[in-house]
């Protein structure tokens, strides 16, 4: 496992298109912080899962919105932040999903919090501004 610090950054357009870029970006940041494939393998789905969310819930789907994604490794913890300027969020108002009804109904969606959750250490969102929004994903190392 790398113990230096780096930063790096990535801005794209609300497209779902992108996120195949996106997956690409942190997998590489994940793999140069030294991260195994697991710890890696769980960064890039939950990241995958708050842009996606992102795109179809802050940008209604709309490609003219911005995405921000930024990953800073450092020895004890690697943080992926994403910024979008989409409508606000209130994790709060988002309840635990009842998986045995999802699983019964043989529905998609409805897991992306949860999962995210379940696959990092820590998630906090922040409504910055009035059209700003942040999402913080932080795995440890230790």
């Amino acid at each position: 496992m790398s113990t230096k610090i780096s930063n790096k950054e990535l801005k794209v357009s609300s497209k779902t298109e992108n996120l195949a870029a996106i997956r690409e970006f942190v997998r590489d940041a994940s793999a140069q912080a030294g991260l195994n494939s697991k710890n890696t393998d769980k960064i890039v789905l939950a990241v995958d899962e708050a842009c996606s969310n992102i795109i179809k819930h802050a940008y209604a789907y709309s490609a003219n919105g911005k995405l921000e994604i930024k990953v800073k490794s450092e020895k004890e913890k690697i943080s992926i932040t994403i910024v979008d300027h989409g409508s606000q969020f209130d994790p709060s108002l988002i309840p635990e999903p009842n998986l045995k009804q999802i699983q019964e109904e043989r529905r998609g969606g409805g897991l992306g919090m949860f999962l995210m959750k379940k696959l990092m250490d820590e998630v906090k969102y922040t409504n910055l501004t009035k059209n700003k929004n942040q999402v913080v994903l932080v795995k440890y190392l230790t």
